[in-house]
């Protein structure tokens, strides 16, 4: 096998659940090859290196063999390699660690433990030294000579 199909090759090696789903992401542009966005029916080789957006993330595979049958997760190693950079993983932890929970329109009013997450990260205790509890730091000197 020379040449697989990228969304075949992406669904089999598991970095999406379906085919459907890996195809949809070529449509919207979140899988690049060489910066260039592909489409579905794009023929991959080994030795190429995919980008794969999955926001805020940009993900980066290297091709090490070709397959387009589906399998066991231990063996995804032997077919691809992550060779993604630190500064992404970096990111992704700190969105992580920020306490901003991204809703989606829609799914209704936050939970009472979101709000009281929010709560807790909104809290005085949680603000530095040196800011003001009433959420005002101001310091004005105003001259007033009439």
């Amino acid at each position: 096998m020379e040449e697989v199909r990228i969304d075949k090759w992406m669904w089999a090696t598991r970095i999406f659940k379906t085919r459907t789903i890996a195809s949809e992401a070529c449509k919207k542009g979140r899988i690049m090859i060489g910066g260039v966005p592909v489409k579905s029916s794009r023929m991959i080789k080994a030795g190429d290196v995919i980008q794969v957006r999955k926001p805020p993330v940009t993900y980066s595979f290297k091709v090490l063999a070709l397959t387009d049958k589906r399998m066991g997760a231990k063996l995804v190693p032997q077919f691809l390699e992550n060779v993604t950079t630190p500064d992404q993983y970096e990111i992704l932890e700190l969105n992580r660690i920020s306490g901003f929970v991204n809703r989606a329109k829609g799914t209704g009013r936050p939970t009472k433990k979101d709000r009281r997450e929010l709560e807790q990260f909104a809290s005085p205790d949680s603000l530095p030294d040196g800011i003001a509890d009433d959420g005002f730091d101001f310091d004005f000197d105003f001259d007033t000579e009439d």
